[in-house]
């Protein structure tokens, strides 16, 4: 009957009516815009390299919410939902409550024994669930989680030319040329050596990152280099157009202004993409990026999890 919410497991072929509803139930409109990317990058690209199930809840024949969970590739044990969107017109009913218990006893059959909603790097939506969205918060709450994280991202303004983020690089360029240092877009070809040097400076796998910024539309990636080492990279829109990262500096350049350089070309790329504001993701050196490029602290995140027991 209409009232009875079935769960039952998603094919690809029904990735269209998923993007649908994502866009009518994210409610923040950035969100809801990217609604095609977040499920392409959650679902079939982050499929490639790690387990993940996307959920559907269904009464009678509408589809009335989805879920999309995946398991880490980094560390053992444990499982991530990465994306719940349900119908408004269907909220307070049980299809979140619902998505929610089937993802978990599916994430114990691939060998979960925590659940987390928060980001599964590379391939996120959110580090967490944005404070905004009110009503998650207090599902998560009201069904056991335990916050442990808060996370935010930093602004960036495109909208209009005189922004701080879009502050010309072209001086700064020719003050790091005689020293040596030069500033291009990087191309497929530098992602073995990009990579290398990712994990060589900052520890981090930022394979998947890096090769989602190169060669892709609406994405890039700057990097800085002298004698043919590198020393700094940037990169944008590798899980969505509108987030800007990851990025790094060796600390042998650290104070130079590589940084804020490859960052802007980063947002001006954006820009010239017509992304009107660009989010920073999970954001580590806030004073970095307000004096770089003006951004500021605006989407805040709050991380859970819970412990899975017989399930």
């Amino acid at each position: 009957m209409d009232g009875e919410i079935i769960v039952t497991k998603l094919s690809a072929a029904q990735g269209p009516d998923v993007v649908e509803l994502c866009r009518r139930a994210l409610d923040l409109p950035e969100d809801a815009a990217e609604a095609d990317v977040l499920v392409d990058t959650l679902w079939t690209r982050a499929g490639a390299d790690r387990p993940v199930v996307a959920l559907g809840a269904y009464a009678g024949a509408d589809l009335v919410g989805v879920l999309i969970c995946s398991v880490s590739a980094r560390e053992t044990g444990l499982g991530h939902v990465d994306l719940v969107a349900v119908d408004p017109g269907r909220r307070r009913r049980g299809a979140g409550r619902a998505l929610l218990a089937y993802a978990e006893r599916t994430l114990a059959g691939l060998g979960a024994t925590e659940v987390l909603l928060a980001g599964n790097p590379p391939w996120y939506g959110w580090p967490g669930i944005d404070v905004r969205y009110t009503p998650a918060v207090c599902a998560a709450l009201a069904l056991g989680y335990t916050q442990d994280r808060t996370a935010w991202n930093m602004t960036a303004d495109l909208s209009y030319a005189g922004s701080p983020a879009l502050r010309p690089t072209d001086a700064a360029e020719t003050r790091l040329a005689g020293q040596g240092v030069s500033v291009r877009r990087a191309v497929p070809a530098d992602l073995p050596a990009l990579a290398a040097f990712a994990r060589s400076t900052f520890g981090g796998a930022w394979d998947a990152e890096l090769a989602g910024s190169l060669g892709r539309d609406r994405a890039g990636c700057h990097l800085a280099e002298r004698d043919g080492e590198l020393l700094g990279f940037a990169a944008w829109g590798s899980s969505r157009p509108s987030w800007f990262g990851p990025m790094g500096t060796a600390p042998a350049a650290a104070g130079s202004g590589i940084g804020g350089v490859l960052l802007r070309r980063c947002l001006a790329d954006q820009r010239a993409a017509g992304v009107d504001a660009a989010q920073i993701g999970w954001v580590g050196p806030v004073p970095f990026y307000s004096g770089s490029a003006g951004a500021r602290i605006e989407r805040v995140f709050f991380l859970y999890r819970r412990a899975l027991r017989d399930q």
